[in-house]
């Protein structure tokens, strides 16, 4: 399975450079000896203080995979996967079971890695009731069958060419630190906080709340022992503080914002690091709100949006416009509808769609999690666009979990809570990502489809994709799911957008992407090193 990773969307500088030095923080003093790196790993949404479960984390991942290891990983510039705790892999020619060979390797307590740490993780991973955000991804697999203490064997219900992606998010646990505890009583143990043990090249130390992490080089791993002793995660309540933290040696590195990341330009102490997000940025059209059942009305809200402008202004040219669920380019077909900024043919649409009768000028509540300057901007001028065609929306902010409680509620939620929405969703190197959200076979609570999009002909479209394993034959697939998502509008696709991250050019041998959500990808921290 190939990836698909456009020219402009590979990472364009991924490697920079790292440690030997200790690093001086504001606020509390740390007892430091040895060299150390410190970074504002993931700041912004999902930089959230305590976020140490990987089921359940949406992001941070550049931070997790310091400690954790998944089976297979991509690797930096997120073209293809590698082995991680898997050191090789074969697929039978029925693609349904996949071999997974083991390094040998123990976790940080001493207690050796074995298959049953593979078994366990997979099935918690699995299981909905741990707080996994993976289980709904994870459901082609029947079992894990563990032969010997080297060898985990995953059997497929049915092929999913998306499943090794899947499983690069999928960082394994020790079963003898946490069979004991109950699936539905993980999600808020404080073992992640206090005593997690993973097999990565660094070891938890301690967590000082809504403060900083710090980790520390894990003397016996198996690649090598870090070059740096430890590894110290600054919190950041936005990144503008981040920013700040940086320019005054605080951090050596951090998640900036695009206008941010200009600023470092020309300067010789920095440098700037740029590589694609992956998360597809999409206006989401609820559809249990009756106001979107005409497809005529959803068209309308393409055509309102002149997204060429905001990319230009807002993103700084740094984003592809989306016209389905990725810009790929093997995977976007020639043909489809470019949906142009012409707002007098969304008001003709909303016209011929009776919109006046459907909801006139009533407002539309539209929820977001994005909390950033950016995002704000990015919403105001959408905001007034579609104001211009007479489609009345008022922004609503809230934090990720209250955002969640919202879109995932069971039963029958109140639709006008989020009858729209601004969101995105990482579909990653592999396409397969967005099955979660868009298959009918996802709705809430099984999966990801926050929007109940329920479109026949878009779920077989995705359930072929996901069933083709012929790399050839799978892109004409995931352009078929191209065109129905272009036709049916289940979303109103915005763009795909860069991310960026500044750091210090004291690093060295330092490899860090600010996307997606974090990883994961192999950035091999073990290697990573400071100057003075």
């Amino acid at each position: 399975m190939k990836p698909n990773v456009s020219a402009r969307a590979r990472v364009r500088a991924a490697a920079i450079a790292a440690l030997m030095g200790a690093t001086l923080l504001a606020g509390p003093a740390l007892a430091q000896s040895g060299s150390t790196i410190t970074g504002g790993f993931d700041v912004g949404p999902g930089g959230l203080p305590g976020n140490f479960n990987p089921l359940a984390a949406t992001s941070g991942f550049t931070w997790l995979n310091t400690y954790y290891e998944p089976l297979v990983i991509y690797d930096a510039g997120l073209t293809k996967l590698e082995g991680a705790l898997a050191t090789e892999w074969t697929i039978s020619e029925d693609q349904r079971e996949i071999t997974f060979k083991l390094a040998e390797e123990t976790w940080h307590d001493g207690t050796p890695f074995t298959s049953s740490d593979v078994a366990f993780t997979i099935g918690l991973a699995k299981d909905a009731t741990s707080g996994s955000v993976l289980a709904a991804r994870l459901g082609a697999i029947d079992s894990v069958e563990t032969p010997d203490e080297r060898t985990a064997v995953v059997k497929l219900s049915a092929p999913d060419s998306g499943i090794l992606s899947t499983l690069s998010q999928v960082m394994i646990l020790p079963q003898h630190a946490l069979k004991d505890i109950a699936p539905a009583e993980l999600a808020a143990s404080t073992w992640w906080s206090t005593t997690p043990v993973g097999t990565g090249p660094f070891k938890f130390v301690k967590y000082a709340a809504d403060q900083y992490v710090e980790l520390a080089a894990d003397e016996d791993y198996r690649l090598g022992r870090p070059k740096t002793d430890r590894l110290i995660n600054r919190y950041f309540e936005n990144p503008a503080a981040a920013v700040s933290a940086l320019r005054a040696g605080e951090i050596d590195f951090t998640y900036v914002e695009p206008d941010d990341a200009k600023t470092f330009d020309g300067n010789d102490a920095f440098k700037v690091i740029e590589g694609p997000s992956y998360v597809v940025n999409y206006i989401g059209f609820n559809h249990q709100a009756k106001i979107w059942d005409d497809v005529r009305v959803r068209q309308a809200v393409m055509h309102a949006i002149d997204r060429q402008t905001i990319i230009d202004s807002l993103y700084g040219g740094a984003a592809d416009a989306a016209n389905c669920g990725y810009v790929g380019d093997r995977l976007v077909p020639q043909g489809i509808d470019q949906y142009e900024y012409d707002p007098a043919k969304a008001q003709a649409l909303l016209k011929e769609a009776g919109w006046d009768q459907i909801n006139g000028q009533k407002p539309i509540t539209w929820l977001t999690y994005y909390g950033t300057p950016q995002a704000a901007n990015v919403m105001a001028a959408i905001q007034a666009m579609l104001a211009q065609v007479g489609i009345n929306v008022v922004p609503r902010v809230v934090d990720t979990p209250t955002y969640n409680s919202i879109v995932y509620k069971e039963g029958t939620p109140d639709w006008n809570e989020f009858p729209m929405v601004y969101a995105g969703l990482q579909n990653g190197p592999n396409p397969a990502g967005i099955n979660v959200g868009l298959n009918e076979a996802q709705l809430p609570p099984d999966g990801a489809n926050i929007m109940r999009v329920q479109m026949p002909e878009l779920t077989a479209a995705l359930d072929g994709a996901l069933a083709e394993t012929d790399q050839t034959a799978a892109e004409g697939r995931w352009q078929e799911v191209c065109k129905v998502m272009n036709a049916q509008l289940p979303w109103a696709t915005m763009w795909v957008a860069n991310r960026y991250g500044v750091a210090s050019t004291k690093l060295a041998d330092f490899v860090w992407t600010p996307a997606p959500a974090g990883g994961p990808f192999a950035a091999h921290p073990e290697k990573w090193s400071r100057t003075e």
